[in-house]
């Protein structure tokens, strides 16, 4: 190998390890944002603007949820907000479809920017190539899984995803695993009656029917897409060895 080539290799790796270091810094600087800035203060601020401005204010309340989705900013007081502004039926519809816009475009992000740095990284390890190739041919089901189970991070799940081989078909169509969730948060919502009572600890909170049944489909899908990947990278990754 040339010195030349020596040093190209050399700064290539550099770059990338520019670019994770970035990467990281980013997602810590808006975690530290949403703390310590009152990013759910200005939710609530945006919240009473759209209420006041009418019926163009859905279109609004869509474009912050879906920008709050890719920047990592958790969008539960949004969606408790959705129940007050539109009721159980709209709130639902409209924070499910900029969820999913959202998660879409966080998924893509991460898939063009990152998976070409993946697909280097797994080469040369069969196990993590082997539940990559599992989720690539099993990505619907897992995809909607996860999104029925509570213990899995949305925001962070949207970017990890991207970096997998599932496909965006599936990515788009395992959203519907959200419907649950969505719909009991903006029912809460819509109980405390009022935006100023979001976040408070004054708004009311579900029936205890209502509350434990979410908590036991979360349960079950924690439990089913934990044992579901397991058993499937297991599978892939004796077939490849078979092949080998």
């Amino acid at each position: 190998m040339t010195p030349d080539r020596i040093q190209q290799n050399g700064n290539s790796q550099v770059n990338k390890t520019l670019k994770i270091i970035a990467g990281i810094a980013l997602v810590a600087g808006l975690i530290l944002g949403i703390k310590y800035l009152g990013i759910q203060d200005y939710l609530k601020t945006a919240l009473q603007w759209i209420q006041d401005i009418g019926p163009t204010g859905v279109a609004i309340f869509m474009l912050i949820y879906i920008l709050a989705t890719v920047l990592f900013i958790p969008g539960s007081i949004l969606t408790l907000g959705a129940g007050v502004l539109f009721g159980i039926l709209g709130g639902s519809v409209y924070v499910f479809f900029s969820a999913t816009i959202g998660a879409t475009c966080a998924f893509l992000v991460g898939r063009y920017l990152a998976r070409s740095w993946v697909e280097k990284q797994i080469q040369g390890n069969p196990k993590f190539k082997a539940i990559d190739d599992a989720v690539a041919r099993e990505g619907l089901k897992i995809v909607m899984l996860t999104r029925l189970s509570p213990i899995f991070p949305f925001n962070l799940l949207n970017y990890a995803f991207g970096i997998t081989q599932v496909s965006l078909k599936d990515y788009v169509i395992g959203s519907i695993g959200m419907i649950p969730g969505t719909i009991m948060y903006v029912y809460i919502g819509s109980l405390a009656g009022n935006l100023a009572a979001l976040g408070t600890g004054a708004q009311a909170s579900a029936p205890a029917p209502a509350q434990w049944a979410i908590r036991i489909i979360g349960f079950i899908a924690t439990v089913a897409v934990t044992i579901y990947v397991t058993r499937i990278a297991k599978q892939a990754l004796n077939e490849e060895i078979s092949e080998e």
